[in-house]
């Protein structure tokens, strides 16, 4: 695709992206009712820098990080060009919001939440630029009014951009989210995509802001069904287990850890992911008809969850 660097609108993309970051901190915190953010804000020697928010130890949420970067360079890593050879010689950008949430009460699932912009240039050269970004849920006990409730909102996000943008980018989160040494997807999905940039510049724009505005629609109604369902040591002890593998995951085979990190990230801001307990166990199988079995035998499957996909 042809584009102009001028019509390419860097500072728009990062308006939106910082409202965006203070939307969800102010619906989280509302949320949580007993804490707010605290907010460090960064330098990359490199270029560029972010604006980290975090909770920890909250009311309702263990940790929460919400994280927004601009960073900036004259090469790209290996990881990049290693698949995109194009990027080779290019000076670059890259900007975005993530976010991971850990609830303390082990009924309330995780989340996960990104929405990025990258930009290539080179001189006498057609800039190379993508959105990418989604969301994904990571319930420990799951209920399936709260995956269905998920699953409605994400396709609620892409439904005005195409009637199969929600299938198309709700397998990608199956496959992309999916542990293979575990045979199993980190939760229940959601939505995932990258390197968009067919139907314009505008278009694309306006849906990375699409999944972004409706993450807190997707989300706060399931945390607010779960923050106070009654728990004990089991639940906990299984909930901390379950965060292993999320562990796993982001070090494992996530993106956009590998990207931070190569590029000289911000290491604080790039694991702040990382859940503050966790556990691992040697050989651990969940028994047979316990809630614990439901979550491998049901949900930790991609599928079809709102019945739509062979209609």
């Amino acid at each position: 695709m042809t584009t102009t660097t001028n019509s390419i609108h860097t500072e728009t993309i990062k308006s939106y992206l910082l409202e965006l970051q203070q939307r969800i901190c102010a619906g989280l915190a509302q949320e949580d009712g007993q804490t707010t953010f605290i907010e460090d804000a960064w330098d990359r020697e490199e270029g560029g820098g972010g604006r980290s928010r975090v909770i920890t130890d909250g009311g309702v949420f263990e940790q929460a990080g919400v994280n927004f970067s601009h960073v900036y360079g004259s090469s790209m890593p290996a990881s990049a060009t290693a698949h995109r050879p194009e990027l080779s010689g290019r000076q670059w950008q890259a900007m975005g919001v993530s976010l991971v949430i850990h609830p303390k009460n082990p009924y309330a699932p995780t989340s996960h939440a990104n929405v990025r912009f990258f930009v290539a240039t080179k001189d006498n050269a057609a800039p190379i630029w993508w959105f990418g970004g989604g969301f994904d849920l990571t319930p420990y006990y799951p209920f399936q009014e709260d995956v269905l409730h998920w699953h409605q909102v994400s396709k609620k996000a892409c439904d005005p951009f195409g009637e199969n943008v929600y299938f198309q980018y709700k397998k990608w989160c199956d496959e992309y989210f999916f542990l293979k040494h575990r045979n199993e997807t980190r939760g229940v999905g959601g939505l995932f995509f990258d390197d968009l940039n067919e139907g314009g510049f505008e278009h694309c724009f306006n849906f990375m802001k699409s999944v972004g505005d409706h993450y807190l629609e997707a989300y706060l109604p399931i945390v607010a069904r779960r923050k106070d369902t009654p728990y004990g040591e089991r639940e906990r002890d299984f909930q901390l287990y379950r965060r292993g593998r999320y562990v796993e995951y982001n070090l494992v085979y996530d993106r956009g850890t590998l990207f931070g990190l190569q590029t000289g990230g911000r290491t604080e801001s790039i694991l702040m992911s990382l859940p503050p307990l966790v556990k691992w166990r040697y050989n651990w199988q969940p028994q047979a008809d316990t809630p614990e079995a439901a979550l491998y035998e049901t949900y930790l499957k991609p599928q079809d969850w709102l019945g739509l996909e062979n209609r």
